[in-house]
């Protein structure tokens, strides 16, 4: 019952995004785009933070008109950074975490845009990088680690920004190409093609990009990073095709599949691999 309420509540909201496009496309393509880009979940209560994000050292990085919230375990002078997903949160690396310390990381994680305890209500993949940018500028990280949208943020991000520290990274249960996220969303709300042709529209002027080219395949054809890609057959959120196409992209990298661990990827021999990866030569 709570499905078939959920899924006709999505379509009135299409219908109505529909029918508003006929007299005020832009009015509609703002209402389709703030619920497609504002996280739902994922917000944290400074006053009651999990206990592992309390165990860290916080530092907030300005920029701009917002405010990052970053989250520090110190270890040895090799860093590490983490980028969590869509409607997560830093503490989404708590089983991660205690096997990256007893290697001896320093470990630096990020609230994306709109999330944890990072200021804004709109999230991103280029404004995610731009935190990126700035976390990784101060704190130098030699690995990155990301999960899902932070896996497709760290592809975009050393494409964008080719002069920095990185040598190492890491794509878990990661998206590639982004029209592929894109379809889903305006088949799931049943959007008309004046509002998936505003979409098209707004990336080029907003962000100098076609939604088409916008792909991690791509992103990652000319990089030199070491890579490694994890992801789960059962993957319901994203598909293991994604992640055929990142690998067939780049180069060096070596794809790891699973199964029955879903998108989340928490487990404990995935962990082993990916401080194995970050540890050898």
């Amino acid at each position: 019952m709570k499905s078939l309420k959920t899924f006709l509540l999505t379509k009135s909201v299409g219908s109505y995004i529909n029918l508003m496009s006929y007299w005020n496309t832009e009015k509609a393509f703002r209402l389709a785009y703030r619920l497609f880009s504002q996280p739902r979940a994922g917000r944290l209560n400074q006053l009651k933070l999990p206990t592992i994000l309390e165990s860290a050292k916080h530092e907030t990085l300005s920029i701009d008109e917002h405010q990052v919230q970053t989250y520090h375990w110190q270890g040895s002078k090799t860093v590490v950074l983490l980028l969590h997903g869509w409607e997560s949160n830093s503490a989404r690396w708590e089983q991660l975490l205690p096997d990256l310390q007893l290697a001896g990381y320093t470990i630096i994680a990020i609230d994306a845009p709109g999330h944890g305890l990072t200021s804004g209500k709109e999230f991103n993949v280029p404004l995610y990088a731009v935190f990126t940018e700035a976390a990784i500028q101060k704190y130098k990280p030699q690995h990155i680690i990301g999960h899902s949208m932070g896996g497709i943020t760290a592809a975009y991000y050393q494409h964008i920004y080719r002069n920095n520290p990185l040598q190492k990274m890491v794509l878990l249960g990661a998206p590639s190409d982004f029209d592929i996220i894109l379809e889903n969303y305006i088949k799931l709300l049943g959007l008309n093609h004046k509002i998936k042709a505003a979409f098209h529209d707004y990336t080029r002027k907003r962000f100098q990009i076609e939604i088409a080219e916008f792909s991690g395949k791509e992103f990652l054809k000319s990089s030199t990073l070491k890579g490694l890609i994890v992801h789960d057959n059962e993957d319901d959120v994203v598909k293991i095709l994604e992640a055929q196409k990142l690998a067939s992209g780049w180069k060096s990298a070596a794809l790891v599949t699973t199964s029955g661990l879903g998108h989340g990827l928490r487990d404990e021999a995935i962990n082993k691999k990916i401080v194995d990866f970050l540890l050898g030569a």
